[in-house]
């Protein structure tokens, strides 16, 4: 105490008194090398009551993962992307991303995305009869040059 009632400075715990500068705090996704956000993803675990408790490695595990899908579908969507001749993905990249490949279209089976149409596929049975044997017959037989007629 400092002579007549004065008050009692404590120290923080962990510093020196005269202070220095406070150290930068280190995030737990930057900690575990990851693009999402490990805290915001264990708030969320305990504001959903999925669980009494939730363990310290919980969200980061869960946090990796969603990383992970969604790094996956990007790759796919951005291969989609190019495949079309365009620069940026839009819904119908991501459709087509996802049900062209076999895991994630089991993942995401009864999923719909707006926007993002259909797989183009037509039955054979639907096709023209005459159209597919001549292709059939194309296929098999080498091309042949048609014979030209002379000028006159």
């Amino acid at each position: 105490m400092d002579g007549a009632g004065g008050k009692v400075k404590k120290a923080s715990a962990g510093r020196k008194p005269g202070g220095g500068p406070k150290k930068k705090s280190v995030t737990r996704s930057v900690k575990a090398g990851l693009q999402f956000p490990v805290g915001r993803i264990g708030r969320y675990l305990k504001k959903g009551r999925y669980a009494q408790r939730v363990g310290s490695g919980a969200p980061v595990y869960l946090a990796a993962v969603l990383e992970y899908l969604a790094a996956e579908v990007l790759e796919l969507a951005g291969n989609a992307a190019r495949d079309n001749k365009k620069n940026r993905i839009i819904p119908r990249h991501v459709l087509l991303a996802i049900r062209n490949d076999e895991e994630l279209g089991r993942l995401l089976a009864g999923v719909t995305i707006a926007h993002g149409g259909v797989l183009p596929n037509i039955n054979p049975v639907l096709l023209p009869k005459k159209a597919a044997e001549k292709a059939e017959k194309a296929a098999k037989s080498p091309k042949k040059s048609p014979a030209k007629s002379p000028k006159k």
